[in-house]
């Protein structure tokens, strides 16, 4: 299976309709949510999925008129993530209680049904119609949809069976075994002496985020002041979304371009078993840590070796890649503050991180 995800080119109509669509799922979310909440207190027992649609449709629908203007799909779904988010909040230790959905945050909804790619860069969606994409679309059946919106952009996303000719016929390998040693000040150091730099999107968009946030505070909520500065509030709250967009998707583009390199030139590669949440509780380097995105790169790295036919290799958490010397093996401490290598058996002095990239390759060989 294969994902996509692509910004639409809508228009004002579209945009309406898509609108109805997101709110249409809140409502249901939040009216389940809370008849979850109230029929625990009387009862002990939360009713289920399929309970609650039951009960939407005789109780919800018949009074609000606006849910026949978008497909069932949307607030179906809803309910559904509503009793997957309760599920996970019994059996997983660290998922919290379901929280009721804002409009604005995080906004999104599902389709499924007469879903066609038409023309390469067109779309039809049912009770929304022809929808036109930036990039051209794949020729395959599309069975649903998941269409969200993020800095006032609308996106759609969908999965399909990867064709295993020729999409994952083995690529040709520059290098059999290469290891590589993420960091801070640079992104990526490869066992080969190729260095990816760190481009750091929040560091460099912090004086900006920092001054659209105050123009966003000194904004007031519309029911206390008027309609003016509520339209006011809302354009803040826009230009604040579509900087933090840029932020996310430079670090994005970064992460994809060094792990399609190294997946698609090396057959084997080799990295460290990271503890990422453990690194972000130091918050002397928590906000550095973050701007990397290591789980992120680990993310990237292990399924496009699937594509690519390579193999991953994690080294364990507790292997000293950056204390043992890359050349005659000698182990050795190493503060955080000390960028260069320099053995004290052989004399060998090289920049650590590299030193730490040698012997993750070595990790294999051992």
């Amino acid at each position: 299976m294969k994902s996509i995800k692509t910004k639409l080119k809508v228009n004002n109509y579209q945009k309406t309709l898509l609108a109805k669509h997101t709110g249409v799922a809140r409502h249901a979310y939040n009216w389940g949510l809370n008849t979850c909440i109230e029929e625990y207190k009387l009862t002990k027992k939360r009713p289920s999925a399929i309970t609650l649609h039951k009960r939407l449709i005789a109780e919800v629908k018949s009074e609000n008129p606006w849910y026949y203007e978008v497909s069932k799909c949307a607030p179906q779904q809803a309910l559904r993530d509503l009793d997957r988010a309760f599920k996970n909040f019994l059996t997983i230790p660290k998922c919290r209680f379901p929280k009721f959905k804002k409009k604005g945050q995080k906004d999104s909804f599902y389709l499924e049904g007469n879903i066609k790619i038409l023309h390469g860069n067109y779309i039809q969606l049912p009770r929304i119609g022809r929808v036109k994409t930036y990039e051209i679309l794949p020729s395959v059946p599309v069975k649903n949809v998941t269409i969200s919106k993020k800095a006032n952009n609308w996106y759609i996303s969908f999965k399909y069976d990867l064709e295993p000719v020729p999409n994952l016929t083995p690529t040709p390998k520059e290098r059999a075994v290469i290891g590589v040693d993420v960091g801070i000040n640079t992104l990526a150091t490869c066992s080969d002496g190729t260095k990816f730099a760190n481009v750091k999107p929040y560091r460099q968009a912090k004086k900006r985020l920092t001054r659209y946030q105050r123009r966003l505070k000194k904004k007031e909520l519309g029911f206390l002041r008027n309609a003016t500065q509520t339209k006011n509030r809302a354009k803040a709250v826009k230009k604040l979304a579509k900087i933090h967009k840029k932020v996310a998707d430079t670090r994005a583009d970064a992460l994809h371009k060094l792990t399609t390199w190294l997946a698609k030139n090396h057959s084997t590669i080799v990295i460290e078993d990271l503890n990422v949440s453990g690194m972000l509780k130091n918050h002397k380097i928590a906000s550095a840590i973050a701007d990397c995105g290591f789980y992120e790169f680990k993310r990237q790295l292990t399924y496009k070796c699937e594509w690519y036919r390579s193999k991953l290799v994690i080294a364990d958490r507790f292997y000293p890649s950056s204390q043992i010397c890359s050349q005659c093996g000698h182990k050795q401490k190493m503060p955080l503050s000390a960028r260069r290598y320099e053995c004290g058996a052989c004399g060998c002095e090289t920049d650590r991180d590299f030193n730490a990239a040698v012997n993750l390759e070595n990790y294999v060989n051992k």
